[in-house]
């Protein structure tokens, strides 16, 4: 009786034991779900996501300040919504986002002014009354700033501010924009919107990646996920197949830089690696190698009359696409078309009229802007591995943003390590 005592004691202690030790592994099991939104890097597209992930732990003070300051004046940003507007698109339906061409004018030469004429980087102030291109660049703007500070702080506040910009302006029924851009940069007296309207959403990659970077928060539910999964699917088929899509996909310009480097971030934001493939491939003959001289000029963008601004324009959009395209294997940053076109080269043209050791004799309304080729020289230094890259968008920087200070911190790590 005594032994069958200590044995059931036994037994009953090491089933116990038992299922302390299967409860430890069940709770395990469902902690790594969590572990892993915590450990895993964001799969962002302007900043290599396993750098954020290590210098969010590191808490650089420089760009934590700058993060904060940008994240708190974010605070009252917006909500931003395409039924601000008082104008209704052809539609009827003001959910459609809709804008005016910026270079066209009334026609002097007619009672109504129509048809408007164009007068080349020439701002018509008209396009100020229609708020929806405004109100998208403050949204990309707001919404990437509040996103980061969350990210790098962990501050919940910027989470549910940014949380809520992205609901009114992609979610909300009330406020939602449509996903196209049918009735963007019209000419009044010949069109209703064009294929070169696309350009006004050229910062939409900053919506996914801040998207990426809001990845750990409870703020933006899964709800929330699935509605602008939703929402970008049909934007990405419209981007593909409307006629305005397709003009500008096939514009030879920076519209078309721009369309590729927007089309290819969307693609990897919705899983479709294949598309961002073959665009991202299709842009070194079709973009680089047509775009570029062997001397790194750029004739389309030269013709105009902001030509610099636009070269520096041009160039912009093809190294964001190099960057989107590193994330699918394809590699535009050490592309050479056989006549010697390249991203380098392209850079190295425009970099000492920049500095100003050389003057710039083209058109230039607004002048020499020497500080926007600090993102192209920030970029080709990570990428090119250049520490005089470095150095000169250093010389040439104003005010680093947030943004600025990362790359170059990034840049900074590269380079020490090599």
């Amino acid at each position: 009786m005594q032994l069958g005592r200590e044995y059931g004691l036994r037994l009953r202690t090491e089933n116990k034991a038992s299922r302390v030790v299967r409860m430890t592994i069940l709770a395990f099991l469902l902690a790594v779900p969590v572990l892993a939104q915590q450990v895993l890097p964001p799969t962002t597209l302007a900043i290599d996501g396993a750098f954020l992930a290590r210098i969010s732990k590191q808490q650089d003070p420089a760009i934590l300040k700058a993060a904060r300051s940008e994240a708190d004046d974010a605070l009252t940003a917006g909500p931003f919504s395409v039924m601000e507007k008082k104008d209704t698109p052809p539609s009827g339906d003001k959910h459609d986002y809709m804008s005016l061409a910026p270079y066209w004018w009334p026609n002097p030469a007619t009672p109504d002014g129509l048809p408007y004429i164009r007068r080349d980087g020439e701002t018509n102030p008209q396009v100020r009354s229609i708020t929806d291109h405004t109100n998208i660049f403050k949204l990309e703007s707001a919404v990437h700033a509040l996103a980061l500070g969350y990210y790098l702080t962990g501050k919940e506040e910027y989470a549910v501010r940014a949380t809520l910009l992205l609901r009114t302006w992609f979610l909300d029924p009330a406020t939602r924009m449509n996903p196209n851009l049918n009735y963007a940069q019209a000419i009044r007296g010949i069109n209703n919107g064009r294929g070169i309207g696309l350009i006004e959403m050229r910062d939409l990659p900053r919506i996914l990646d801040a998207i990426a970077l809001l990845s750990g928060s409870a703020s933006l539910t899964q709800s929330d996920r699935d509605g602008l999964h939703k929402w970008f699917s049909a934007y990405f088929d419209w981007l593909q197949n409307s006629p305005n899509g397709r003009d500008e996909a096939a514009a030879k310009n920076n519209h078309g830089s721009w369309y590729d480097q927007q089309l290819v971030a969307v693609a990897i934001f919705l899983g479709d690696k294949d598309v961002a493939r073959k665009v991202s491939e299709a842009a070194k003959a079709k973009r680089i190698a047509l775009q570029v001289k062997p001397d790194g000029s750029q004739p389309l963008e030269l013709a105009r009359t902001k030509s610099f601004s636009y070269s520096v324009f041009n160039l912009t959009a093809l190294m964001r696409l190099a960057q989107e395209a590193r994330l699918v294997g394809v590699g535009l940053w050490t592309y050479r078309s056989a006549d010697g076109a390249s991203l380098r080269g392209a850079l190295d043209y425009l970099l000492p009229y920049a500095q100003g050791s050389k003057t710039w004799t083209y058109d230039s309304l607004n002048g020499i802007e020497s500080d926007s080729l600090v993102e192209p020289l920030l970029h080709a230094a990570l990428n090119l591995h250049s520490p005089a890259y470095l150095q000169d968008a250093d010389k040439l920087e104003k005010t680093p943003n947030a943004e600025h200070l990362l790359l170059q911190a990034q840049a900074r790590e590269l380079l020490a390590s090599k």
